[in-house]
């Protein structure tokens, strides 16, 4: 009975063993299987901008909002970044949106001149914002008030700006006349600005102007005060002129239209309401902190001179570029002239609260 109790334990024990062999297979199988399943149903985003990956545009804005969206979907929805132009050109962004070739892009309406008609009535020289937080705010509630059909080919999510914009030059500009035949870099509208003013406008996107100041290709750049320390064109020029009323820009941040439908409608409202979260925390005083570092970088470590206009000599530059109204009011017809007003309405309100 000895050897055959001995034989019937061992029997029971090699059944428990295969038994418990099984069952670790079955729950390892199921948690595979679940895995597999929440990747499936992971969204993935491909975001392509021409920001070098350590400007705050990628490290605080881009990075900040695929965080708070990852987050607020639980994981659902992310945001994967390609800085640099590394997916694609600067110019090239919002037509790749569009054709799928990214997901979601961050660019300057200004790099396709002409593309976007009412929203060139934003970036106007003449209107006064006094920061990056008012000309955000209109920027972006313009937009949504004139519902314009330019950006209906897809889903815009935020829209931010860079606020006044001064000029670095090589040479000193106190007066009008010092400008006149000066090459600056510039895009879109303030190229006409400058040329309006006297100087000749050289188009290039911002990644290249670095090169072209070093090389003496361009003399200047008209850009927001960040420049100088982000894209490092302290470095390369020596004087600041201050010309708040020469310059804005918009940049705008937009899903592919067929991608966005993709997306379930309960994540489509988070995405929503997340966004428009952080465009109002983070998003639209961007540029002012990125200023202010920049500004005070560039006197204390560059040693830049700061050139402020006379009262008088302003008039003199604002008279010059005036012009540039008339003309969009004139081309644009009622669409300008509504569009105009707008930016005017909303920059008195934001600048009183700002």
């Amino acid at each position: 009975m000895g050897k055959f109790g001995n034989l019937s334990k061992s029997i029971l024990i090699r059944s428990l063993m295969i038994l418990a062999l099984l069952l670790a297979l079955t729950i390892q199988s199921s948690c595979v299987g679940s895995v597999s399943a929440e990747k499936e149903g992971t969204i993935e985003l491909k975001l392509a901008h021409f920001f070098p990956g350590t400007h705050p545009a990628e490290t605080d804005f881009v990075q900040g909002w695929a965080k708070a969206i990852r987050e607020a979907t639980n994981g659902r929805v992310v945001i994967t970044s390609y800085p640099g132009e590394t997916l694609l050109k600067a110019a090239d962004i919002y037509k790749g949106v569009v054709d799928g070739i990214c997901d979601i892009g961050l660019s300057c309406f200004s790099y396709n001149s002409g593309r976007f008609p009412e929203i060139e009535a934003f970036e106007q020289p003449g209107i006064v914002y006094k920061n990056s937080k008012v000309a955000s705010k209109v920027a972006w509630e313009g937009i949504q008030e004139l519902n314009p059909k330019c950006v209906q080919d897809t889903k815009l999510l935020m829209v931010i700006a860079t606020g006044p914009g001064d000029l670095f030059s090589k040479k000193p500009v106190y007066k009008l006349e010092d400008i006149n035949g000066m090459q600056i870099r510039a895009t879109g509208l303030t190229a006409e600005t400058l040329q309006l003013a006297g100087a000749v406008p050289v188009g290039m996107p911002q990644s290249e102007a670095y090169e072209a100041l070093s090389k003496g290709i361009v003399s200047g750049n008209l850009a927001p005060l960040e420049v100088l320390k982000t894209w490092k064109h302290g470095e390369v020029t020596r004087y600041v002129t201050r010309t708040p009323f020469m310059y804005n820009t918009l940049f705008y941040v937009t899903m592919n239209l067929k991608k966005w439908n993709s997306i379930p409608e309960d994540l489509q409202q988070v995405i929503i309401d997340t966004t428009l979260k952080f465009q109002d925390e983070v998003g639209i005083g961007l540029w002012d902190k990125q200023n202010e570092e920049a500004l005070k970088w560039a006197i204390e470590e560059e040693g830049m001179e700061i050139i402020e206009l006379s009262e008088e000599e302003m008039a003199r530059w604002i008279k010059a570029v005036e012009p540039m109204l008339d003309k969009y009011i004139e081309e644009k017809g009622e669409a300008g002239r509504k569009a105009i007003d707008v930016a005017k309405r909303l920059a008195e309100k934001y600048n009183n609260e700002y």
